[in-house]
């Protein structure tokens, strides 16, 4: 399959940040040049290697702090990590609360061997899962009145926000990737340093990536239309 062109949605937002794909892939070597994580360093701490054209490569031996919630190994006993979640970072009330939200959130299931987070590699559509746009508040507004252009009255949500760590926000937020769905993300205080400080992450999954596509090549779309024209000429010519 294909893959769709988002130069479009690129070229009309002023996205200046690469788009991030998340691969699950059976071979490593046509996302080269790959780096491997540092130690437990955070999946985020790649940031700049993205800009620069490289692919992290996570693996079930080597997968640095994101191993719990793309691979579903490693990481910390149950107790240490509730303990450290809750008392160290602050992120519940309570260990039971904390417990109970480790329970239902789940985590991204491999089908093959290696997993790639980097720029996008249009040859390797097929294995890819989800798509990160890296904007700012003017660009996530735009993206998300796209994400519902196709949306009917009692599909899923197409865009939700959930609670999670940013390398969680990669995919296993989705209930099923194979869905038409957004996520927005990098509200991970652990991660944003990696970031720009106006930053925010919008994750689709291959379906809804195919959907942004196909609403930037509709000239009757949002992203054509006199609102945004009026928004970019506010913000002096370009978001």
């Amino acid at each position: 399959m294909a893959q769709p062109d988002p130069s479009p949605i690129v070229s009309i937002l002023s996205v200046t940040e690469p788009l991030v794909g998340l691969y699950d892939a059976p071979d490593p070597d046509p996302f080269a040049p790959l780096v491997e994580p540092r130690g437990r360093e955070c999946v985020f701490a790649s940031f700049d290697r993205w800009r620069a054209g490289q692919t992290l490569h996570l693996t079930r031996e080597k997968h640095g702090c994101g191993s719990m919630h793309l691979l579903g190994v490693g990481g910390r006993p149950r107790p240490q990590l509730v303990k450290f979640l809750c008392d160290e970072e602050g992120l519940r009330e309570s260990h039971e609360l904390m417990s109970l939200w480790l329970d239902a959130a789940g985590h991204y299931e491999p089908h093959h061997d290696h997993l790639l987070v980097g720029p996008l590699r249009p040859g390797q559509y097929d294995y890819l899962r989800t798509v990160t746009f890296y904007v700012n508040p003017d660009q996530l507004s735009v993206l998300c009145v796209g994400a519902s252009y196709y949306h009917r009255a009692g599909d899923p949500p197409p865009v939700i926000a959930p609670f999670g760590s940013g390398c969680g926000q990669l995919a296993a937020v989705f209930a099923d990737l194979d869905a038409p769905q957004a996520a927005i993300g990098a509200t991970d205080q652990a991660m944003r340093r990696h970031l720009d400080p106006c930053a925010l992450a919008f994750t689709v999954t291959r379906p809804m990536f195919e959907q942004l596509c196909s609403w930037a090549a509709d000239p009757r779309s949002s992203l054509h239309t006199g609102f945004l024209r009026e928004l970019v000429d506010a913000r002096g010519g370009k978001l």
